[in-house]
């Protein structure tokens, strides 16, 4: 509970999961909200989803309210099969708990069309999330130079790399992670789709597939990337892939062969 502390402090919520299985499962356009190695759906990644999209619209100041304060919604960024916005919908809480400070209560996921939404906010529908002030920074730009920082990848990120390359030492590792960023420096010059963006601590950032396994066609890591400048890019930390999609799923649904949950 204590991970999504802004979205539960500004509301209560009687029963958190069966309201996001219906919005994953019966309101929202289908996509994977689990990871492919998980046994049991729990939807982590619409839950991380929704929590930072909300504090990301707080900062935006794109929590509607209405006059008489009794209601207020956010756009989840979600869509029905039929494109339809999807809105978080809350109700001021009139009988709080006994030690509940949430103002609000959770009333429902709702579409576009539905008349609570109509009814209270048709003057002033809740807008999504803005992640595109400078679209340039979502694509890779080929002619910049890329320029890592492999010691610092090393030292800061070893519990990520894979397990069977944790043991490895400084130099193997150094090997291998030149070796990579080599490979998708020329793979990204030539398709520059590879690069897939991802928001983190309130930046655009792109994310490059290392491969270091041998004769694995998988990645094993995303390597970060930001502008340094206008016609440089550094690289100075890696994400597991389930860092790299839960970021990157913030902006859109990845459109690439290689960052899937």
């Amino acid at each position: 509970m204590a991970y999504y502390a802004e979205l539960f402090s500004f509301a209560f919520f009687p029963n958190y999961d069966n309201a996001i299985r219906f919005l994953a499962e019966s309101l929202a356009s289908q996509e994977e909200w689990d990871y492919s190695d998980s046994s049991t759906k729990t939807y982590s990644i619409l839950k991380n989803y929704l929590e930072f999209t909300f504090r990301k619209l707080k900062q935006e100041n794109k929590v509607v309210f209405t006059s008489d304060n009794k209601y207020a919604s956010f756009n989840t960024g979600l869509v029905t099969n039929n494109l339809e916005d999807i809105y978080a919908f809350f109700e001021k809480y009139k009988n709080p708990r006994p030690g509940t400070t949430t103002p609000f209560c959770f009333k429902a996921f709702l579409k576009e069309s539905d008349n609570n939404i109509l009814r209270n906010f048709n003057n002033r529908l809740p807008d999504i999330a803005n992640y595109f002030e400078k679209p340039e920074l979502l694509i890779f730009n080929p002619k910049c130079k890329l320029i890592p920082d492999i010691d610092h990848i090393i030292q800061d990120n070893i519990s990520r790399f894979p397990a069977h390359l944790q043991g490895a030492g400084d130099g193997e590792l150094r090997r291998l992670l030149v070796g990579a960023i080599d490979e998708v420096r020329k793979k990204v010059k030539t398709n520059y789709k590879i690069a897939v963006p991802q928001y983190y601590d309130g930046k655009i950032q792109l994310l490059l597939p290392l491969c270091l396994t041998a004769g694995s066609p998988n990645p094993d890591l995303a390597l970060v990337v930001h502008k340094l400048n206008e016609d440089t890019y550094t690289a100075r930390t890696c994400l597991t892939l389930k860092m790299a999609y839960n970021n990157a799923r913030l902006i859109v649904k990845p459109q690439s062969n290689w960052l899937k949950p």
